[in-house]
């Protein structure tokens, strides 16, 4: 975990504090041990699980930082990431944790009532419906996502969640800007607007990997996200 806390204070200028670390230590057991009974990630390995989750999830405050995150969704978590990292990183942050797929949210609500972190509530639905209801709709300052669907999916599921002035923010590999061109009417049409596309580089990492910040300029039409399925299958 010492390479840990420094590439952290390395990539964003935060220093984990110990109980954080103790956190973030019991969530790596728990992953462990969970995947060797269901497939929750690909990733094995102490050092990977460090960089390619923890590092990468935390990554996302090179765009957050400095803004409001009193309330962020996390679309697609599948096993907390980005939105459980975070959460440690950001106590006060009232976050809610989305997916489709049972198991992973089973997970999730294992680490969270396992490190005893308030303010999460986990949520196995699809984004699709979720959106339509008013508790949900335009009440977040960031909707975050990491390699759920291309960027115009993603925008179709993800902006209808983020009050005007927040934003939405996909975290991609190398594809990132190429998506990012492609989906500049979907992200108009739900009421966004491009505002950054960061590269970053993570340690021991050779991949590129961008994070995309889309503003919510404008009220997302009543009509998105389309009922269930739609989005992925006819991009707008």
């Amino acid at each position: 975990m010492k390479k840990l806390i420094a590439d952290t204070r390395d990539l964003i200028g935060i220093t984990l504090s110990p109980y954080q670390i103790s956190l973030l230590e019991e969530y790596e057991r728990e992953l462990q041990s969970w995947n060797e009974r269901f497939s929750l990630t690909a990733i094995h390995d102490p050092e990977k699980i460090h960089v390619k989750h923890f590092l990468d999830s935390f990554s996302s405050m090179l765009v957050m930082k400095n803004t409001s995150v009193n309330r962020v969704i996390d679309i697609g978590t599948g096993a907390g990431f980005p939105g459980i990292p975070l959460k440690i990183l950001l106590p006060e942050t009232e976050m809610v944790l989305v997916d489709s797929v049972g198991k992973k949210t089973d997970f999730c609500q294992h680490i969270i009532d396992r490190l005893q972190l308030p303010g999460v509530k986990v949520i196995h639905d699809r984004v699709e419906r979720l959106a339509k209801q008013d508790e949900f709709r335009e009440k977040y300052d960031w909707a975050v996502a990491r390699a759920v669907a291309r960027l115009s999916t993603l925008a179709e599921y993800m902006l209808p969640f983020v009050r005007i002035g927040g934003g939405m923010l996909a975290m991609k590999g190398d594809q990132g800007p190429f998506e990012a061109h492609q989906a500049h009417q979907a992200v108009s049409l739900l009421g966004g607007e491009l505002q950054q596309v960061k590269k970053i580089t993570l340690p021991g990492v050779t991949e590129d990997r961008f994070l995309i910040a889309i503003g919510k300029i404008a009220t997302t039409p009543g009509k998105y996200p389309r009922r269930v399925g739609v989005p992925g299958k006819k991009p707008l």
